[in-house]
């Protein structure tokens, strides 16, 4: 009976250092001038060609992108996005569920953030697991697909109420999959209300523009115009 108490304590101490890094990291990233955007999804969601695509828009209009990716095993997503021609990085967790703020640490050494406008982290396909690991992002973004129906912010609250965004993907299969947009987006009002939402197909391009549009937005109205001196994120 007294183990569970216990395995609270742990998990506890462990949250906080993760919170304590990850404040760190967030006012390095600002002070550098990088924007930090933390995708969540569960698997299958369509977010790696969803990133690749706004990689592509991003350089296309002038700024500088890059990407860290999370799974469990294999580098495939990180030379998907490597097509982009941004700077991409694999993180492989080998097991764990989600990413943790010292991962993420780990994988940008070597990089100079200020040489970045943004960074994006493709967390691992998991709508439980990343909700409680705050990685130093200005943006939290939760993705759901028309292939997942519509109750998925019902099922899943926790993470739904801690994004700052919400990004339908894989439209172009909403009447294949009749998928009601308008439940969606009561079931998303009900669990986060006031929650922007966009619905993007990558496939047809449809909504991609007002999504790279957003960041930019959002970018904007957190970042100052001067950036500041050379950093890196300390060891």
């Amino acid at each position: 009976m007294s183990r569970v108490p216990r395995i609270l304590e742990v998990r506890t101490r462990i949250l906080k250092k993760n919170d304590e890094l990850a404040r760190q990291m967030r006012q390095e990233f600002l002070a550098a001038g990088v924007f930090v955007v933390n995708l969540v999804s569960s698997p299958g969601t369509g977010k790696t060609r969803l990133l690749e695509e706004t990689l592509v828009r991003l350089q296309a209009q002038g700024w500088r992108v890059a990407a860290v990716v999370g799974d469990l095993e294999t580098d495939n997503d990180a030379r998907r996005l490597a097509r982009s021609g941004a700077p991409v990085r694999q993180i492989q967790t080998h097991g764990c569920c989600h990413l943790e703020a010292h991962m993420v640490q780990e994988h940008l050494k070597g990089w100079i953030l200020d040489s970045f406008d943004f960074l994006f982290i493709e967390n691992i396909g998991n709508l439980v697991c990343p909700t409680s690991w705050d990685l130093g992002e200005s943006l939290r973004v939760a993705l759901m697909s028309v292939t997942e129906g519509e109750d998925k912010p019902l099922k899943y609250p926790g993470l739904f109420n801690t994004s700052d965004a919400v990004v339908i993907t894989k439209t172009d299969l909403a009447e294949a999959c009749e998928f009601s947009p308008a439940l969606a987006r009561q079931n998303l009002e009900a669990v986060r209300p006031g929650v922007p939402i966009l619905e993007t197909s990558a496939k047809t391009g449809q909504g991609v523009a007002q999504w790279v549009e957003f960041l930019c937005r959002r970018r904007g109205e957190l970042l100052q115009p001067n950036r500041a001196p050379m950093t890196s994120l300390r060891p």
